[in-house]
């Protein structure tokens, strides 16, 4: 499929989804929401793909927030309307995908372009990348799930101090908050991200689905995460995946996981 803004490869088992709007430091805006949906729809259903990695175009932004110019005039109502779908079609798609994402964090992740780093499975910044959301100091809040997501991995009061100052953070404090895994130089930062995911590949896909819901579930209102990952750990018994691992272990090879 042809994308205006954003690039979509894939390559050894892994698929890079590139935004890609450079002039405008990658910012979101409508279209890019949907194209990003329908490439990310894409890459979950495309049974080659283990491992999608994201990232922005240039060294300069990841996605330096979102495109004001479209929202601006809005009222109320609107305001709810933007950020329902924006969460519904990608934030939350994104967050709860079956396939592991990568976010590959290459300068500027500011506003939505944070909140859309947030929503992988964990963040690998390069060394001159500066996080933040400013939403208050245009008179809004986040609205892409930061308020949710930012205090889930950094805890109350620093998720509180970054929105209420808008002040933006560094690589090695967004380290030591654990908001990202790794930080590496520019040049290595998707070298790290392919490496990271080989090593997810080689596993059982299903399984690591499996992981992804049961942790997911901690964050879930009015749902046990214990029970989940119960029911998740009883039915990886009835996969081929399990038969595959366990014979390989006890047979002293490498898996050769099949995906069923």
């Amino acid at each position: 499929m042809k994308y205006n803004t954003i690039l979509s490869d894939f390559s050894n088992g892994i698929t890079t989804i590139t935004i890609n709007r450079p002039t405008k430091l990658n910012a979101l805006n409508s279209a890019t929401i949907f194209e990003l949906h329908s490439a990310f729809k894409a890459a979950d259903l495309d049974f080659e793909t283990k491992v999608i990695v994201l990232t922005g175009s240039g060294e300069k932004a990841f996605v330096a927030g979102a495109d004001i110019s479209e929202f601006a005039h809005f009222e109320e109502e609107e305001g709810r309307s933007l950020a329902k779908q924006g969460q519904e079609l990608l934030f939350d798609m994104i967050e709860n995908f079956s396939t592991p994402v990568i976010a590959a964090v290459n300068g500027y992740a500011l506003g939505g372009g944070l909140e859309l780093a947030l929503s992988a499975h964990f963040r690998v910044a390069s060394s001159n990348a500066l996080m933040g959301l400013p939403e208050v100091s245009l008179g809004l809040i986040p609205g892409y799930g930061g308020t949710q997501r930012l205090a889930q991995l950094v805890g109350k009061g620093r998720a509180l101090e970054l929105i209420m100052t808008a002040n933006m953070i560094d690589a090695p404090k967004a380290l030591a908050y654990g908001l990202v895994n790794y930080v590496v130089p520019q040049e290595e930062l998707l070298p790290k991200c392919y490496t990271l995911a080989d090593q997810i590949k080689s596993n059982s896909s299903l399984a690591i689905a499996a992981a992804i819901r049961a942790v997911n579930a901690n964050y879930m209102d009015g749902v046990n995460g214990y029970d989940v990952e119960i029911s998740e750990f009883g039915k990886c018994f009835d996969t081929e995946d399990f038969i595959e691992g366990t014979t390989a272990f006890l047979e002293k090879r490498k898996s050769n996981f099949p995906g069923k």
